[in-house]
């Protein structure tokens, strides 16, 4: 029995979810010859709030105000 697990920095619609399910419920069965009735999905919203990368959490590098990189205020790439 496939088991996928998916985790999501922020969050999707249920239309979006169903959809991912679907997509690769199919990939699986496609590719691997699974069952579809076997293919156990999980997807884990991440709030941006509590995920980072590069030193910086995501919903402050994602924000309008948050500075970029090449801006005068910005800190230097490493």
């Amino acid at each position: 029995m496939p088991f996928v697990s998916i985790r999501l920095a922020g969050s999707a619609s249920r239309e979006q979810k169903a959809g991912i399910v679907a997509d690769v419920t199919s990939s699986l069965v496609t590719r691997l010859g699974k069952n579809p009735a076997a293919v156990q999905i999980v997807i884990e919203e991440v709030s941006t709030e509590n995920y980072g990368a590069g030193g910086v959490l995501i919903v402050d590098r994602d924000s309008p105000a948050a500075p970029k990189e090449g801006d005068a205020h910005a800190e230097p790439s490493q």
